[in-house]
């Protein structure tokens, strides 16, 4: 009676990852724990949520494919082109041509699949920046690194979570510490990035910047009201990312709505209360959460449906007597994590699952070293033997490979890993979603 089906990334990032995240839907839909307590409900995030925004009840609804990539026409999802596509923008000549990068905190060398390949298309690039506390995998080709601050030199206010949370509420998190002199803040940095990518040059004014993009949104949230909305915000003194919390807050579904709702939400408030602000147990929302041309729960979407005979022709195909699949764990979730030494104290943590059977079977020992391969590449691995695995199944995680030259990681050197992500094809991808298959993949594991 209170029961409720749910799936993240080990249902997305597969061959079927779109199909699966659906039906998980469907399976809660029929079964009557959608939008229902106990079962899977939507919280009202206080801020920057699209199901909070516009009128209730209808929208545009989801629409894909409305460009393509270059060179193999990939299509766009949500505005965004597969990592598995980005080697060959830079490899292929033409019109069009990838010829510089941004990266952001991020390693796409060990996160994304043949990250050798996308090595060798990085080194072709003409100019690359990485905006990085560290020097990666990734940000070892970059021409320019710009050192980003401390997260506890920087002030934060959750964009994603709250809008998965199983409370609403609303909470702040002010800098600890002062950044080191002269050192402009991240968001600086992105914006004098934008602002000679559009040709303005690197001595534009930032700040100017700042003004006419907030200014621009106004425009289109208030329309004549714009130039009251933002003296009302300028009048706290923020800048920056700070300024659009607060008007998120003041504008979202719990805010001052800027007098209109006096003791709703703003940023002053919510600072206010560090330990953050409790705005209630969710409650049903449909059909007010909606954002369906319709109007309704859209539950079976042609795209969703011309996808299933692809799984269902494959549930007749035998299954490979191995795949893998990956993992994370909580102390090395992702790959700069590798680096600190609070996190990677400790066992190590990037050994091979497999279970006892397939262990007898391979004549593998717990312990013993490995060869694990797939796509005629190959990766030497530490098994462990664990008993919660299905067999045929064996399990790596992801984001390690801390042993290419150039980069800088001391205390990951010492226990690198291996970097399941090196034996995926960049082409294999859920052609609904474009994620790319890290997990379900066919491989061989044989003694050393």
């Amino acid at each position: 009676p209170r029961g409720a089906l749910y799936g993240r990334i080990g249902t997305c990032t597969q061959a079927y990852g779109t199909l699966a995240s659906w039906l998980v839907d469907v399976v809660n839909v029929l079964t009557a724990k959608l939008d229902e307590a106990g079962g899977a409900m939507f919280p009202k995030a206080a801020a920057f949520a699209h199901n909070t925004m516009g009128a209730p009840g209808h929208g545009r609804g989801v629409g894909t494919g409305r460009w393509a990539s270059r060179v193999s026409a990939a299509p766009e999802v949500f505005g965004e082109l597969p990592i598995g596509v980005l080697a060959e923008e830079i490899e292929t000549a033409g019109p069009g041509q990838v010829k510089a990068l941004i990266s952001i905190a991020s390693n796409p060398v060990l996160s994304a699949p043949n990250g050798a390949r996308l090595a060798a298309a990085f080194e072709r690039l003409e100019f690359m920046v990485s905006l990085d506390i560290y020097l990666n995998e990734t940000t070892r080709h970059a021409d320019v690194i710009l050192p980003g601050p401390s997260p506890l030199e920087d002030a934060h206010y959750d964009f994603a979570f709250p809008q998965f949370s199983f409370r609403n509420h609303a909470r702040f998190s002010g800098a600890v510490f002062a950044p080191p002199a002269g050192q402009p803040a991240e968001w600086q940095n992105l914006l004098r990035l934008a602002a000679i990518a559009r040709g303005d040059g690197a001595r534009a004014d930032v700040e100017a910047f700042d003004d006419a993009l907030l200014m621009d949104e106004l425009r289109k949230q208030a329309g004549e009201q714009a130039p009251i909305v933002m003296q009302a915000l300028n009048a706290s003194g923020r800048r920056g990312p700070e300024r659009l919390v607060d008007l998120a807050l003041r504008s979202g579904p719990y805010g001052d709505r800027f007098g209109q709702n006096p003791g709703g939400l703003t940023l002053d408030r919510v600072i206010a209360a560090p330990g953050g602000i409790d705005l209630g147990a969710l409650a049903p929302r449909i059909p007010e959460v909606l954002r369906t041309p319709s109007g309704k729960v859209e539950l079976a979407p042609p795209l969703l449906l011309a996808d299933l005979p692809r799984a269902l022709a494959d549930l007749d195909t035998p299954a490979p007597p191995l795949v893998v699949i990956g993992r994370r764990d909580v102390r090395s979730n992702n790959s700069w994590m590798h680096n600190l030494p609070t996190l990677a104290k400790g066992p190590f943590r990037c050994t091979a699952w497999v279970h006892p059977e397939d262990a007898a079977r391979l004549g593998l020992a717990d312990g013993a070293r490995a060869t694990l391969a797939a796509n005629g590449r190959r990766l030497d691995v530490t098994v462990e033997v664990n008993g919660t695995l299905r067999p045929g199944v064996v399990s790596l995680p992801h984001g390690w490979g801390h042993d290419l030259p150039g980069a800088r990681l001391a205390l990951a050197a010492q226990r690198p890993g291996a970097n399941l992500n090196a034996l995926f094809d960049d082409a294999a991808r859920d052609p609904l979603s474009g994620n790319a298959v890290l997990s379900g993949v066919a491989v061989s594991l044989s003694p050393a």
